[in-house]
């Protein structure tokens, strides 16, 4: 397959580039870092031409991996949050409907748009609440995907991610704990610790990517990304710093950042319809990503 990914130098991007290419694939990647290399475009910043992308060349696949994934940056920046999760894909699918109808478009939601649950687990169907800037704006590119599978005819799908961690993470829990923990042996995070999330490693999550990809109807749906498993920050920053340094010491302040939800755990029935089953412990995924920070001290 001829596979196009869009912010292909970012965390999850990048994780697909090298995995879609040791599987032979014929992978042409897209970004705004200025660097020559084969098969990659350099993208602008700033009122980003994607039709260049498509004008020229056909692409069986387009993973979009671009946007912001911070909840607190949407909250500071809402135009830009806005402009880079909603305006570029609007951008992007106006680009294969014109250019390359049969592209298979995948966008990374997340599971932000389900907010606060009202039950667990939470399964597709679930009202959707979002509690901040980044997850309405993550719902509105889910609306944008089915507009264009509906009325447009091409072949979209949102995919919601929970908590995804592993090597190339510059941000969120581990990488506030690594930080934090350079600095000082006594740590502070928000909440009680009894707040809950659904971890998946970053291995496991281009697989199930790879799953969808071959198994998925590409109707405008979504489908959760995650393992199904609820984990207690408390419970995880204790794996993480006994991994990384046992001298670790972690107190919890009680107050919440705005926009967080308090507890998820994912139905993944329908990823596992098409074969997923998780092969990273959340230890183990921890381990390679310990290894990874240690490396760049």
């Amino acid at each position: 397959m001829k596979i196009l990914i869009i912010g292909s130098k970012g965390f999850i991007g990048s994780h697909c580039v090298k995995y879609f290419k040791a599987k032979n694939h014929d992978v042409l990647e897209a970004d705004v870092f200025s660097i020559e290399k084969q098969n990659y475009t350099c993208l602008e910043k700033e009122n980003t031409n994607f039709e260049q992308l498509f004008i020229n060349d056909k692409y069986d696949i387009c993973i979009n991996a671009s946007g912001s994934a911070n909840v607190a940056f949407s909250f500071q920046n809402p135009y830009i949050d806005f402009n880079l999760n909603v305006a570029n894909v609007s951008k992007i699918l106006d680009a294969i409907y014109k250019h390359n109808k049969e592209c298979k478009f995948i966008n990374f939601s997340s599971a932000a748009v389900y907010g606060n649950p009202e039950y667990l687990p939470i399964d597709e169907n679930h009202p959707l609440k979002p509690i901040s800037p980044y997850g309405l704006h993550k719902l509105q590119s889910e609306k944008l995907l089915y507009e264009y599978s509906k009325f447009f005819g091409l072949k979209t799908i949102s995919l919601r991610i929970f908590s995804a961690y592993g090597e190339g993470l510059k941000k969120q829990l581990f990488w506030d704990l690594y930080q934090k923990s350079l600095k000082n042996n006594t740590i502070e995070l928000f909440g009680t610790g009894s707040e809950t999330r659904d971890f998946i490693y970053i291995k496991d999550l281009v697989k199930a990517i790879d799953l969808v990809i071959n198994n998925a109807d590409f109707v405008g749906d979504t489908i959760n990304i995650a393992n199904g498993l609820e984990t207690s920050i408390k419970e995880v920053s204790h794996i993480f710093s006994e991994l990384f340094n046992s001298k670790i010491k972690i107190n919890f302040t009680g107050s919440y950042k705005k926009g967080d939800p308090t507890n998820w755990k994912s139905d993944i029935s329908k990823l596992k319809s098409f074969g997923y089953s998780q092969k990273y412990t959340l230890t183990e995924g921890l381990k390679n990503y310990v290894k990874w920070l240690k490396e760049l001290k």
